[in-house]
């Protein structure tokens, strides 16, 4: 379908969703109004109030969302991604940052509250939402930032730049040697989808860098395990770890971190949707490396 200038912004939007709809964009109205909105650039509360006016749909309406209808991500259409406190540029070859994992990152902020000057990692950054979020919400914090994919690390430096975040090009499994013992928190929401798990949605399974979904091995734990063996190296004794996680992979991260003997007090949190999305532990003595 196709939106001319002449057309209400009212009319306009009201087919934009339906248009969405039938191509099973998960929240159609919402994402015909972003789109709307992003042209417009007047923010919702104004989008909303002029929905109710004479407005006109702005040019170039049609083309968006036949993108959107073609399952493109809306963060890729409008080049930003909203997290926490965060507005985030990103696009192809980046992961998309999803709500769920703000909640990790209120883990880690509530667990140094009232501690000056903490030190943190953040282990497969992407976008930088992790690292970045923390650098902003954490007074006096020293945030460091680990990435692997080319692509990533150029979103993750435009997003972490101004916020102070020592960002570097390298792999989880061996990064920031020089560091080892010295974090009092590490974060990392790693790769962690098995191999022949393929994601329903298209704009996971087309669009997000396969990098970021697959953790390795028939049950996507490779990266998971070496995220909480670097963690263990990195973290001084008594140091905070947490690792976002599918839900069906709780009891099995559990149990990897259990074995090892490394950590103490292991839980699993629950997401604002009550799935299983988290694993924190505090490091009892040294890891490998130490």
């Amino acid at each position: 379908m196709t939106f001319y200038s002449g057309q209400s912004l009212a009319d306009a939007i009201r087919e934009a969703a339906a248009v969405l709809s039938d191509a099973g964009v998960p929240t159609p109205r919402v994402d015909a109004e972003l789109l709307a909105e992003h042209l417009l650039g007047c923010g919702l509360g104004r989008l909303r109030a002029m929905l109710l006016g004479d407005s006109m749909a702005p040019e170039g309406y049609g083309d968006l969302v036949a993108e959107r209808a073609n399952r493109i991500p809306l963060q890729h259409i409008t080049g930003v991604a909203y997290f926490r406190h965060l507005e985030l540029s990103v696009g192809p070859g980046v992961f998309i940052p999803r709500p769920e994992t703000e909640s990790v990152v209120q883990l880690v902020i509530d667990h140094l509250a009232g501690m000056p000057h903490p030190k943190v990692a953040d282990l497969g950054t992407g976008s930088g939402a992790i690292a970045g979020s923390l650098a902003h919400e954490i007074p006096g914090a020293e945030v460091h930032a680990v990435e692997y994919s080319a692509f990533a690390h150029a979103w993750a430096a435009r997003n972490l730049g101004p916020l102070g975040v020592k960002l570097i090009r390298g792999d989880l499994r061996d990064a920031l040697p020089e560091h080892n013992g010295t974090f009092d928190a590490v974060v990392s929401n790693p790769p962690y989808i098995p191999a022949e798990a393929i994601p329903n949605e298209p704009e996971v399974a087309l669009h997000d860098p396969p990098e970021a979904l697959y953790g390795g091995g028939a049950d996507g734990m490779e990266l998971p395990t070496a995220a909480a063996a670097s963690a263990a190296r990195l973290l001084k004794p008594g140091g905070y770890f947490v690792m976002e996680h599918a839900e069906v992979q709780a009891a099995w991260i559990a149990g990897m971190m259990e074995r090892t003997g490394l950590w103490s007090g292991i839980t699993t949190h629950f997401d604002l949707n009550g799935k299983e999305r988290a694993t924190s532990a505090t490091l009892a003595r040294s890891g490998p490396g130490e």
